[in-house]
């Protein structure tokens, strides 16, 4: 009986005061087939002290290690593991990518490093055992559990909360119908308060679209300090100090310099960054053997608040030698893929030099326009863009050669799922702007994007049916470069017995390319942007943030456009739709601008009705037929059997002449 209680009050005498790195060094032994099995010892990994020990840190809610390949991140991971099964039980879940990504870790990884630890093993259920759970989805252990789970399931990631969640390899995660998996991983441990701890490790990927890179930026920072061997300053390694018989380049950014040249590997040696001294492999290992003891190691750039983030590159790895980083630098730059060298062996992330216009430059081009609408801009179209809680309109200028003018942007404010916001945008295409020759000007041609994500597709159909004669259409774009700027329109049902509606496909990748390399142009003339000076600096980041750039699909280059999370690019998206407008109505520029340019201009110009944003809108249905018009409308679109109405019923029923009035 004494034995029997002493036994059970074992289990309430609270667990000895011991860092995670010494519990680790004390219970962790690496299974056969790693490396370097048997016992952990941190001593071949000095960096791998202050990653584990930082969930000890008070106030510590979420850490972020941001590491190259070889440097231990998941090792950490699954110490932190351990130490929540034996030294401080708490429920625990553990994410992968995907199903079989978190079954490959589970049975190569996790399972034999847990299974060859005595002390975490008897804590455990066993499987096929009559008492608790342990299998592939979940173990039971004395004080709590630990679950796996994958990006991919929602219903996994939302089935069950825990203290601490584990993810691996975030940079691998698809956003999921429910929302982005960090996200919903976050909530699973926000009901535990102060107690919720949530790690996250990646190799990371592209800038701008790495979660890791993110998460790291937003921690504090920190990167590990070693001294040098001859002056004692303290440094974190980075790849430009790296020095080899042949490098030309000085970093990353001018690799290309090393494309061809005679390279010696084996001469690689690190430079101080201060003195020069130079570093072999054995003078490196030592500095980093002894940073931690010298008051150096990991140092934060930011004020913890919370979130510690690590990042370190493979140099920091004592098992790897500086001639087979060299190496491996040499053989990406070989085959054209930089971006894994940056990604495994640097950790960090990969920024693409793809085509993209400048926001600053494109900014410091800003005009004060003559009238609202300037003598080189003789056709208006719009491009629209429907939002959860609003309308985006541009209205865009063109002129001889496409160059373009931007005329003006509205945001409607209101639910498109409600006929408020779509009367207000009537008003908007009902508009007429003043020409600098005196004449007003009327949109020529208006597409509003029915795609997307948004579930507003019919609300948009409905709102279209029975405006293509009114030069109104539905677009969708559509990714693919073989396709043209406009297809042949599509026939969609809008209600039943209801009119069809006109929709055309825009093939979006050449029409961006099309856009961007017009946004680079230097001069004035055929595709130049110019822009009016109310457009802000918030216009000109949306117009300017997506990147074309090479992504690698099966081995195969694939080029695709790309913008940074939660980047928004409406104003990029309107002006390619009335772009669009223009190439499916196809104006004669040129006989537009002789018409307009014979035109003098009137002696006093504050005569002029003036219908711009700031004054008052005169309603539709009270506006005077343009008498006498001079000019013929635009070429109608191609007839693809859609309802093409006659100009007069045209003029009947809109109460409207021509493009152009009060000649």
């Amino acid at each position: 009986m004494r034995a029997a209680i002493r036994r059970a009050s074992a289990h309430l005498v609270p667990p000895p005061d011991m860092l995670p790195s010494a519990w680790a060094e004390a219970n962790v032994r690496i299974p056969v087939g790693n490396k370097i099995p048997g016992p952990i010892n941190f001593d071949n990994a000095p960096y791998q002290r202050g990653m584990i020990d930082v969930i000890k840190e008070p106030g510590i809610r979420r850490v972020s290690y941001r590491m190259a390949a070889q440097t231990g991140k998941t090792t950490v991971q699954q110490c932190i593991t351990g130490y929540f099964i034996d030294h401080e039980p708490r429920s625990q879940i553990f994410v992968q990518p995907t199903q079989g990504d978190i079954q490959t870790f589970l049975e190569t990884k996790l399972r034999p490093m847990l299974e060859a630890n005595p002390a975490v093993s008897s804590k455990m259920a066993k499987q096929r055992g009559r008492e608790g759970v342990n299998n592939s989805r979940i173990i039971s252990f004395i004080g709590g559990w630990l679950m796996f789970s994958w990006a991919g399931s929602p219903k996994t990631l939302r089935g069950r909360s825990a203290p601490v969640v584990q993810a691996d390899e975030i940079d691998g995660f698809d956003a999921t119908p429910e929302g982005d998996p960090g996200e919903l991983l976050a909530q699973r441990a926000a009901t535990y308060g102060d107690e919720a701890l949530r790690t996250e490790s990646s190799t990371p990927t592209i800038k701008g679209h790495s979660r890791i890179d993110t998460g790291f930026e937003e921690g504090d920072q920190r990167r590990f300090y070693v001294p040098c061997p001859d002056c004692g300053t303290a440094q974190y390694l980075k790849w430009s100090n790296v020095l080899w018989t042949g490098r030309q380049s000085t970093d990353i950014a001018d690799a290309d310099k090393d494309v061809g040249a005679d390279h010696q590997p084996h001469t690689a040696m690190y430079a101080c960054e201060v003195c020069g001294a130079l570093w072999d492999d054995g003078r490196r290992i030592a500095a980093i053997r002894v940073a931690e003891r010298e008051g150096h190691g990991w140092k934060a750039a930011k004020p913890f608040k919370g979130h510690a983030s690590f990042t370190g590159p493979e140099m920091l790895s004592t098992l790897r030698r500086l001639r087979d980083i060299v190496q491996s630098y040499l053989d990406k730059l070989a085959l054209g893929d930089l971006q894994s060298f940056v990604n495994v062996s640097l950790g960090e992330s990969f920024e693409e030099r793809g085509e993209r216009a400048d926001p600053d430059s494109l900014m410091q081009r800003r005009e004060v326009y003559a009238a609202p609408v300037p003598m080189g801009a003789v056709w208006l179209g719009a491009g629209i863009d429907a939002q959860h809680d609003r309308l985006e309109v541009q209205i865009i200028g063109f002129g001889v050669g496409e160059e373009s003018w931007r005329i003006d942007y509205r945001v409607l404010w209101g639910d498109p799922l409600a006929p408020d916001v779509w009367l207000d945008l009537e008003e908007v295409l009902d508009e007429e702007f003043e020409h600098e020759s005196g004449v007003m000007l009327r949109i020529g041609g208006a597409c509003l994007d029915t795609g997307g994500t948004n579930s507003y597709t019919q609300t948009a159909y409905d709102w279209l049916r029975g405006k293509t004669g009114r030069r109104i259409f539905g677009v969708k774009g559509m990714s693919g470069w073989e396709r043209p700027i406009v297809e042949k329109p599509l026939r969609k049902q809008s209600g039943k017995n209801a009119r069809k509606v006109d929709l055309f496909l825009v093939g979006v990748d050449g029409a961006k390319k099309i856009v961007m390399r017009r946004l680079n142009a230097v001069a004035p003339g055929p595709g130049y942007c110019h822009f009016s000076e109310d457009a802000d600096a918030e216009y000109f980041q949306q117009l300017t943030s997506e990147k074309l750039v090479t992504r690698y699909v099966k081995g195969f280059p694939r080029l695709e456009w790309t913008k940074p999370d939660k980047a928004r690019n409406e104003a990029l998206d309107t002006f390619v739709y009335a772009f669009a407008a223009l190439k499916i109505m196809q104006p004669n520029l040129k006989r537009l601008t002789e018409r307009l340019s014979a035109i003098q201009l009137p002696a006093n110009r504050a005569q002029v009705a003036r219908k711009t944003r700031d004054t008052q809108k005169i309603p539709p249905n009270t506006r005077e037929p343009a008498k006498n018009p001079q000019e013929e409308p635009p070429a109608a679109p191609p007839d693809n059997g859609r309802i093409v109405r006659s100009r007069r019923a045209l003029n009947a029923r809109r109460g409207r002449g021509t493009w152009a009035t009060k000649w």
